[in-house]
């Protein structure tokens, strides 16, 4: 990498590209606070389950890596989503994720990016039935 133009210089297999310097920062981009576990299922292979309008409201993509934080017992781990059905209010936890999290905890569930300039999250709340409640804060 030449760095010393102010811009990046990536060459690979006689290919060259430049990019402007940037720093990147991590940033939240997707938020749903307070959703209910409706059920937790070890022997299943893995991830969250998220029902696509909850996924469509926050702005989460289809195995989207995320950070899962129990409101309850603070337990804390990374997955990625998986579309569940739009309108039902499931939040599944399942394989692994399911020794920490158990049905009924409340979850913050958050997405980040990477952004080389401010972003404006969406963050939605949801009621003890996973409806949503109203736009986050």
């Amino acid at each position: 990498m030449d760095v010393g133009s102010g811009r990046s210089r990536l060459t690979l297999a006689g290919w060259e590209w430049f990019f402007p310097p940037a720093m990147l920062h991590q940033v939240l981009k997707s938020k749903l606070y307070k959703a209910v576990v409706t059920d937790s299922i070890v022997e299943y292979e893995g991830s969250i389950e998220i029902p696509r309008d909850l996924m469509e409201a926050a702005g989460l993509w289809e195995g989207e890596k995320v950070l899962v934080a129990s409101i309850d017992t603070t337990a804390r781990l990374e997955t990625y989503v998986l579309a569940g059905k739009a309108g039902t209010g499931t939040i599944l936890v399942n394989g692994g994720a399911a020794n920490r999290i158990k049905k009924g905890e409340r979850l913050t569930i958050m997405a980040f990016g990477l952004s080389d300039t401010p972003v404006v999250p969406k963050k939605v709340v949801l009621d003890s039935q996973n409806r949503i409640e109203r736009a986050g804060r």
